[in-house]
């Protein structure tokens, strides 16, 4: 292939061009789990948990993507702003107790005019299964080889993420380093994620803190000291779904971190700041920013990078149902995709549903696709842009590529991918030979 001029975000659609070395991923993952038939599992139970292929992302658009992060981190400091969404959260959400909330994730759509943030989540998973896919890469032409990340590495990620759990310690009034983490999640080894579990407790192990995998119901609180197996536990990783702790199986939880005897990370708190989904009619709504006092700079970049969402409420009823093609309803508190649904796909049946419960509109923002090929044939799957982020500061960038309604991990070809941008002004387009055919090479 010539070179010719370089648009980095083409290579979605142009380049079908392999560059995970599956084994080597596979390798590392054994050895740092310590399971021999882990290759053999995740081939046989997750062969769509990652992708083999990269997406690229334009700087241009990736540093769109930063100004919105800054400015909804910047407008969820302001009292007033804090007042209106924290109004209806449950009385657990109301403290702020020092803590930031472990691995935010801000999920992008890149639409026809940029970067739209769709939506926020705590306890965003995959970051350190990410953190084993970016480092599993292996370029296939030295056009590739620029956009690959210059960033820090495996090691590097791991020392970040522990230390936005000992900032979490120390944010939270406490001294020195948490001595036990629990990373707490219903069923834990049932979980899709369970994988990425093992991978934290070998983690914080390595960084001289001791852990362990636990369900709620292994937890247990007497003499104000919360513990897992009669070890004491200082701070719980909360991979919960139930995000104001409300279900009758995290009494223990609940009544430790009400006393203050735990640090929980995400919290609450950090749940009905940020990723209740009530906040976006906010975040997309210049006007009533401005009501709240929100800076004109804050305002006009949150307009340009939050798709207008709308609180679903009975009264719009026939509103609603008449533009439900351009709106994508989600329930407020949701996660995972789990009961959202296309406007354009929605039954009456299902619409009544929907008024019934606690769900938000928003405006539909198609997601960009990216180019594979499978047995010779080239197909596009959709795809979607996270950033990980901690205390408002992008600590990794990864997508996810699927077919369908909503992410999943179901998708033939897709699953976690790398994100792979410019750097030191690369240009070039890549040369490897296979973008343009029906066949994929591997580097």
């Amino acid at each position: 292939m010539q070179p010719h001029s370089f648009d980095l975000e083409s290579l979605n659609t142009d380049c079908a061009c392999i560059t995970l070395d599956r084994p080597a991923l596979l390798a590392a993952l054994t050895a740092e789990i310590g399971d021999a038939t882990l290759s053999q599992r995740l081939a046989e139970q997750k062969p769509s948990l990652v992708s083999e292929r990269p997406v690229y992302l334009s700087e241009r658009h990736a540093a769109a993507m930063r100004a919105t992060i800054a400015a909804a981190e910047a407008v969820a400091k302001l009292p007033n702003y804090r007042d209106a969404v924290l109004a209806g959260a449950p009385a657990i959400a109301q403290a702020d107790r020092g803590t930031a909330g472990v691995f935010m994730g801000y999920d992008f759509h890149i639409g026809p005019d940029g970067p739209r943030l769709i939506e926020i989540n705590t306890n965003a998973g995959g970051a350190l299964i990410n953190a084993f896919l970016l480092e599993a890469q292996r370029a296939c032409c030295t056009a590739i080889e620029n956009a690959m990340p210059a960033g820090p590495g495996l090691v590097e990620l791991g020392r970040a993420f522990v230390d936005s759990f000992v900032n979490e310690w120390h944010g939270a009034g406490r001294q020195g380093n948490p001595r036990r983490i629990a990373i707490v999640d219903e069923r834990p080894a049932e979980q899709y994620l369970h994988e990425e579990f093992v991978l934290f407790e070998q983690l914080f192990r390595r960084h001289g803190i001791a852990a362990v995998i636990a369900d709620p119901a292994d937890l247990r609180f007497a003499g104000d000291v919360l513990t897992v197996g009669g070890e004491p536990i200082d701070l719980v990783y909360n991979r919960l779904t139930d995000f104001a702790l409300a279900g009758p199986a995290l009494a223990v939880l609940k009544s430790a971190f009400e006393q203050g005897r735990v640090v929980l990370t995400p919290d609450p708190h950090a749940h009905a700041l940020f990723a209740n989904k009530r906040n976006l009619a906010i975040l997309g709504d210049p006007q009533r920013l401005a009501e709240l006092g929100v800076d004109a700079t804050l305002i006009a970049t949150l307009r340009h990078g939050v798709p207008a969402t709308r609180v679903v409420a009975r009264a719009a009823a026939a509103d609603l149902w008449a533009n439900r093609k351009t709106l994508f309803f989600k329930p407020a508190s949701g996660y995972g995709g789990k009961a959202a649904y296309r406007g354009d796909k929605l039954t009456k049946a299902v619409f009544a549903s929907i008024l019934e419960g606690d769900y938000v509109a928003q405006a539909i923002v198609p997601p960009s696709t990216r180019a594979i090929v499978i047995d010779g044939v080239r197909q596009a799957l959709k795809l979607d842009l996270r950033c990980y982020t901690y205390a408002g500061a992008t600590l990794l960038l990864a997508a996810r590529l699927y077919q369908g309604q909503t992410t999943n991990f179901r998708t033939p070809g897709g699953g976690w991918a790398p994100v792979f941008t410019e750097r030191f002004g690369a240009a070039g387009a890549c040369s490897s030979g296979a973008c343009t055919s029906a066949n994929a090479t591997s580097p």
